[in-house]
């Protein structure tokens, strides 16, 4: 359950940020679900792969070089998904940061409180 909640929020937090941001365009909720679907299962597989391949270039950068492969990760999910589109890579860049803030900031919704629990 969840993890349901994880993807309505992120497609939430998606809709949010294509209205926002220009450059970021989504056809309508549906494809804003289907956004946050295919963003997470392309962190769950190929940024461990990036982050791999790009170790190097990650740990001279001190760690920045993560923020360009967060933004290829939206502009895959762009030309993965018919219904979102991104204009360019700064876009991208723009869009993953805020996107990972937003989330961070609705996920710390969904946390229990471990003293309620007791």
């Amino acid at each position: 359950m969840k993890t349901f909640l994880k993807i309505l929020l992120t497609a939430l937090a998606v809709i949010v940020l294509a209205n926002i941001l220009p450059g970021i365009t989504v056809a309508g909720y549906t494809s804003a679900i289907i956004v946050a679907i295919v963003i997470s299962l392309l962190n769950m597989f190929v940024k461990p792969l990036l982050i791999f391949f790009t170790l190097p270039a990650t740990i001279v950068t001190l760690g920045l070089f993560l923020f360009v492969i967060n933004a290829c990760i939206i502009l895959l999910a762009g030309n993965l998904v018919s219904g979102f589109a991104v204009s360019g890579f700064f876009a991208a860049l723009l869009f993953s940061v805020l996107l990972s803030i937003f989330r961070s900031a609705l996920f710390s919704l969904l946390k229990e409180d471990k003293k309620s629990l007791k």
